[in-house]
């Protein structure tokens, strides 16, 4: 973490990219949003608040305890087609810079989550921990 002007220690967040373009939208239209989020990624990597990801190839492969796979994968609406992340102050901050990203308009989505420093641990309340297994606060 680093601080803010402000004294605010900033935390990452990891965006993640999902679904597909909306059938209804032209290739120019989409192409200008595409514009569009390339000038204002930039505008934020210079100003310290994201480290550019990259786009995910449509190449994939299935690894679990069955062994390597070439699928099942999510459904269409699951799509996972990049990542980056976010410097912010809190989730909601990095959610707001999420909601300016100009590809929203063409039927993106954007999945913000706080990254966690600590090491996983099987005694402790993680996302792969199963629900059976959680202790409400």
């Amino acid at each position: 973490m680093s601080p803010t002007s402000d004294n605010q220690a900033l935390s990452d967040y990891m965006i993640i990219s999902k679904g597909q373009w909306d059938e209804d939208k032209s290739p120019e239209q989409i192409q200008q949003a595409i514009d569009a989020f390339y000038l204002w990624r930039d505008q934020l990597v210079a100003a310290g608040k994201m480290h550019s990801g990259q786009r995910l190839s449509r190449e994939k492969r299935v690894v679990s305890k069955h062994g390597i796979t070439d699928g099942p994968f999510a459904e269409t609406k699951e799509v996972i087609g990049g990542y980056w992340f976010f410097r912010a102050g809190s989730l909601e901050e990095a959610a707001a810079l999420a909601a300016q990203n100009p590809c929203l308009a063409c039927g993106l989505s954007y999945e913000v989550r706080p990254t966690d420093p600590e090491r996983c641990s099987a005694y402790g309340q993680t996302s792969e921990t199963p629900a059976s297994r959680r202790i409400e606060a």
